[in-house]
């Protein structure tokens, strides 16, 4: 090369942009990126509690879609007959990517396969993982998975009350082909989560709690929950973070579910919904108010020393616990004074115990400053203990993101 050549490259080198380091890699692996905790079934249910009846199906199709928190090079399905007696059937199962409009992207559309196989059997109590499929994903990128159940089923051990609503086929195999609903649910039918595969290292959060951090009174189909958008904010700022969500409606920390869709307690199914997820790396918990609601309320050291242990045990493996503090609920079907003062103590300690590796404080986002018992009216979704769309928002910014760190 001559030598005005070489000054030529070099003056062109020094002028270009400079170029962002690498994220840190290393050996590819599975991180959990979306998630739907499943729930012992009910099979039937009358007056208010009609809604939480568990739905079954016999030779149909049913299409969910789910919003994922990370993107990776590949992905794989998580089925669950947890709460089965007798196995379930899978026909056949099918992803695609789907656009913000719900069209599914052209080119994306990947079957599922089992140990090489289009169907398979989830034996009873237990999940079952898909096999890998090569389809890259980007942050929040939206999956349809279609899944046709050719046998009676038993009512849905599920995850019911999804924040979405899945299209039911009439009768026969629609995984290959478009069809007109004959039915809705919202319940993420025997699906329970979705894993990436990636090199780069990064932060993998579980969002732990009951209906609040589940969404519920959020706008169905719209992921609107605060979990959503701390996953939103994470990806504008460059983050290839998680954050998966385990939420369920109805839990609570002590006691089994009022209902059986509302989950075991918190206590109880911390192994599967926390530490089972691969990757996971952080914990955020925020749970107690239905404690605090139902009868008998315990106390609040009760509740305390429920949250030690998650917090203990979540340390034993490794992640980083940060406690949220119970938003108020005056207003509510079941406030009461003995629970709101059970509420305040244990608001109390979150914020000066230092016991967690983290504090958010939600309370403070949501009360009303005239009344602190009660939410913000703008802010509530009109029975006075779940946030609105607006509620939710304000959480998910309220979250520092250098917890993550």
């Amino acid at each position: 090369m001559g030598l005005k050549l070489i000054v030529c490259a070099l003056a062109m080198a020094l002028a270009a942009p400079a170029q962002a380091a690498p994220a840190p890699s290393g050996p590819a692996s599975w991180v959990a990126s979306w998630a739907a905790p499943p729930a012992p079934a009910m099979a039937s249910a009358s007056g208010r509690f009609a809604q939480f009846a568990s739905p079954s199906f016999n030779n149909q199709t049913v299409v969910d879609t789910v919003r994922l928190s990370a993107g990776g090079a590949r992905l794989r399905v998580r089925f669950t007959n947890e709460y089965g007696a007798k196995p379930l059937t899978i026909g056949r199962a099918r992803v695609a990517l789907v656009a913000a409009d719900g069209k599914m992207i052209p080119g994306s559309a990947r079957d599922l396969a089992f140990s090489g196989a289009a169907s398979a059997t989830v034996l009873a109590h237990a999940p079952l993982v898909s096999d890998p499929v090569a389809l890259a994903t980007s942050p929040l990128a939206r999956l349809q998975v279609s899944l046709y159940l050719p046998e009676q089923t038993e009512p849905c051990g599920c995850h019911a009350q999804g924040g979405q609503l899945a299209d039911i086929s009439p009768p026969g195999d629609f995984t290959h082909a478009p069809f007109t609903p004959v039915g809705h649910t919202e319940n993420r039918v025997f699906l329970s989560g979705v894993e990436v595969e990636r090199t780069i290292k990064a932060p993998v959060i579980v969002a732990f709690g009951d209906s609040i951090t589940d969404g519920y009174q959020s706008t169905l189909g719209a992921n609107r929950r605060w979990p959503d958008r701390l996953a939103e904010r994470l990806a504008a700022a460059g983050s290839k973070a998680a954050v998966v969500d385990a939420g369920i409606g109805g839990n609570r920390v002590l006691s089994d579910g009022f209902l059986p869709v509302f989950g075991e307690s918190a206590l109880a199914r911390f192994d599967r919904d926390v530490l089972a997820q691969p990757g996971a790396t952080h914990l955020v918990i925020l749970e107690g108010v239905n404690d605090m609601g139902m009868a008998p309320t315990p106390s609040a050291q009760a509740l305390i020393a429920g949250y030690r242990q998650l917090i203990a045990r979540a340390h034993a493996h490794g992640l980083k616990a940060i406690l949220a503090t119970v938003l108020p609920y005056k207003g509510a079907f079941y406030f009461k004074p003995e629970g709101e003062a059970v509420r305040q103590a244990v608001n109390a300690w979150i914020r000066t115990a230092h016991e967690a590796d983290g504090v958010v404080d939600f309370d403070a986002v949501i009360r009303d400053p005239a009344d602190p018992a009660k939410m913000r009216s703008g802010l509530q979704s009109g029975d006075w203990l779940h946030p609105n769309d607006a509620g939710y928002r304000a959480m998910g910014e309220a979250v520092d993101l250098k917890l993550f760190r």
